[in-house]
């Protein structure tokens, strides 16, 4: 075979190879796709979350509750994002590592835990106004889940 076909085939395949593995988020087919811990349809645009790892795959849930009971099944280091959807922008995921967390009775989630994620501190205390609530970082709702 001719050197102009080893050098086409080498980079469709170092393509593939660099772009087939990014870890990057996907948008979750709500009302169809199912949450990787407990198997429930995921409906909820302002309590799902994404976990990806490292090589690329995503794992969907209907709750921030789920993902952070499901992450104990996999070692961090292998995890690249933690995702969670913004409360007060229905179906946009934000950085779950630099949210803040409510949680209130005010604002239940699908799983019952009240858990829910915001870009803004701002924001959450508002949703929150006149209710009993609790506001916590990344690493204190990974403590308290």
């Amino acid at each position: 075979m001719s050197t102009q076909y080893w050098t086409i085939f080498g980079l469709v395949v170092l393509i593939f190879i660099s772009t087939s593995c990014k870890p990057e988020p996907k948008p979750i087919a709500f009302g169809a796709e199912v949450c990787s811990s407990c198997t429930m349809t995921i409906v909820d645009k302002q309590h799902a979350a994404q976990l990806v790892t490292k090589k690329g795959k995503v794992y969907s849930f209907d709750a921030i509750e789920c993902m952070l009971g499901s992450d104990q099944f996999m070692e961090k280091e292998k995890i690249a994002l933690f995702l969670c959807n913004d409360f007060s922008a229905p179906g946009e995921m934000i950085d779950a590592t630099k949210a803040t967390f409510l949680i209130s009775e005010a604002v239940p989630s699908p799983m019952g835990a009240n858990l829910s994620g915001f870009a803004s501190l701002i924001t959450a205390k508002t949703i929150a106004a006149d209710h009993p609530a609790e506001f916590l970082s990344w690493e204190e709702v990974q403590e308290k889940f």
